[in-house]
């Protein structure tokens, strides 16, 4: 795919995950979390630009950097995102304010890292950007599956880091 195929699924994707995340939605612990994640990093790797052959070095340097980042903003958003149980016994999951400012942070770095990639004269290709994206969706639904499995549906809400919220959010409908 070009750049700016990639641009717009990158773009589209983003969206579409903000959007579902800010409403209430439940979590699914069986479905195929990892699949949406699995198919954006083959799409990323599928193409040749993913590295600069002119600074090899530099370019894997700046791609592992990403994919931390990557790492780390879905490992945030996940904690930052609360949880609770219905009577029922079903979990439901809404991303808080701290989530907002988990995700400002990471496009802050991921900019800054664009930046030093240019300034290096590293050519950087939108795969990199896709396949940090593909992690940062992938840690984020392992780690919100671990935590609705180990949920206590007895327990009511699993307040998130920054939430000051005692009482369980409406259910909005999806």
């Amino acid at each position: 795919m070009s750049g700016l195929v990639n641009a717009l699924v990158i773009v589209a994707v983003v969206c579409l995950v903000l959007v579902r995340q800010f409403r209430a939605q439940q979590l699914g612990t069986g479905r195929r979390w990892w699949l949406v994640p699995v198919v954006l990093a083959v799409v990323a790797v599928r193409e040749p630009g993913i590295v600069d052959a002119h600074h090899r070095t530099e370019s894997v340097t700046l791609l592992a950097v990403e994919l931390l980042v990557g790492l780390a903003t879905g490992a945030g958003w996940a904690w930052t995102t609360r949880i609770w149980a219905e009577p029922d016994g079903a979990v439901w999951s809404k991303s808080t304010k701290a989530s907002v400012t988990v995700w400002v942070v990471g496009i802050a770095l991921r900019v800054g890292l664009f930046a030093l990639g240019a300034a290096l004269g590293v050519h950087q290709d939108s795969s990199a950007l896709l396949l940090a994206l593909a992690a940062t969706l992938l840690v984020r639904s392992g780690i919100l599956v671990w935590r609705a499995q180990s949920f206590a549906p007895t327990a009511g809400v699993a307040t998130a880091y920054g939430d000051r919220m005692v009482r369980p959010a409406r259910k909005e409908r999806v």
